[in-house]
């Protein structure tokens, strides 16, 4: 098999690559703005690179499309203070260029496994998300932080249109608050644009207070990349065409928590580690409003459950990483990428 990844040195990209070169014999086809994620795989006669931008290199990545059996688009703007400092370059690259990517596959009869997103759901009152029944809930339109969610939901439709309509075979997936290694870099966490785990992590690593926006009641799902991977290994084997035009969730049920108590999760598990169990010194949590850290076109969801009844159902998969082990693999790969301390023991 043929696989086209673009955004390949993304989170989730360069973590599916290795598995991929590790597991398998399939070849892969990726393109990304850098390649500093991907130093296990750039040597690999099965991995195939480029340096570019899907906004520029359309002519490669149109024979790229023609030539692969499967395209999986993940390039995207994902951090909510994006979606409120630059709401139209979100519109502009997260549904603009990946649309065309989408007309590209029904073009050429491809397979697509789009990354559809939580966000879909919005402020759903539902205690948990179903793909195929919850009602999609967004706020007004003055709240631009929506942006990002009903992009993905738009592309959702498209491609689900396409797929009734013109025979578009797809797999949709909905990846819920993945952590692991190489989540954000440092340099992100330092502009404050990172995602919450890892902005958490680096606050702590530069003792700078931990900002809990309206107090951290929001509750979220963390999911451990690995069983991320192993659900998304079993939907591109897609064996007897089981995701076949399928929505399916990936998170991780068990692992609901406030974002106050992931704070204190990720402060107790810094002040164990073993290059900082000594400090003298370790961050405060403080309180501010999503006014002051966003900016006024913000607006929170406070719950984000998954049901995966579904992914256990269609691809016998369920998470196995429970959420202080996601944590801490996640934390002590920070610090070691950036400070040169140890992994932890198992």
């Amino acid at each position: 098999m043929k696989i086209l990844i673009l955004g390949v040195n993304g989170f989730i990209g360069h973590h599916l690559t290795n598995r991929i070169i590790k597991t398998t014999d399939w070849s892969v086809f990726g393109m990304d703005l850098a390649f500093d994620k991907l130093e296990k795989v750039l040597d690999n006669p099965r991995f195939h690179f480029i340096e570019g931008d899907i906004s520029i290199n359309k002519e490669w990545i149109e024979y790229h499309v023609k030539k692969c059996d499967v395209i999986m688009p993940l390039v995207a703007i994902a951090t909510p203070k994006h979606y409120v400092k630059d709401p139209i370059g979100v519109f502009n690259l997260d549904f603009e260029m990946n649309l065309n990517i989408v007309k590209q596959c029904v073009k050429y009869h491809k397979r697509i496994v789009f990354p559809s997103t939580s966000e879909v759901y919005g402020a759903s009152p539902d205690s948990e998300f179903n793909e195929d029944e919850t009602f999609l809930v967004v706020g007004p339109i003055q709240k631009e932080r929506w942006i990002y969610s009903c992009c993905k939901q738009m592309l959702d439709r498209v491609i689900y249109a396409y797929g009734i309509r013109d025979n578009l075979e797809f797999t949709l997936f909905r990846p819920f608050n993945w952590v692991g290694p190489r989540l954000d870099s440092l340099d992100t966490a330092k502009e404050g644009s990172s995602r919450v785990v890892t902005q958490f992590i680096a606050e702590l690593m530069m003792k700078l207070p931990i900002s809990l926006v309206d107090g951290g009641k929001q509750k979220r799902c963390f999911t451990y990349v690995e069983d991320g991977i192993d659900a998304l290994m079993k939907i591109l084997e897609n064996r007897n065409d089981c995701c076949k035009n399928q929505i399916i969730n990936i998170g991780n049920p068990w692992n609901d928590c406030s974002i106050k108590e992931l704070a204190l999760m990720l402060k107790k598990i810094f002040m164990e580690h073993p290059n900082h169990k000594n400090d003298k010194d370790f961050s405060e949590i403080a309180e501010v409003s999503a006014g002051s850290y966003y900016g006024k076109g913000y607006q929170d969801i406070y719950t984000r459950k998954p049901s995966i009844e579904k992914a256990k159902r269609l691809l016998d998969w369920t998470p196995v990483t429970g959420l202080e082990e996601s944590l801490k693999k996640t934390l002590y790969a920070f610090l070691e990428e950036n400070e040169g301390t140890a992994k932890p023991s198992k």
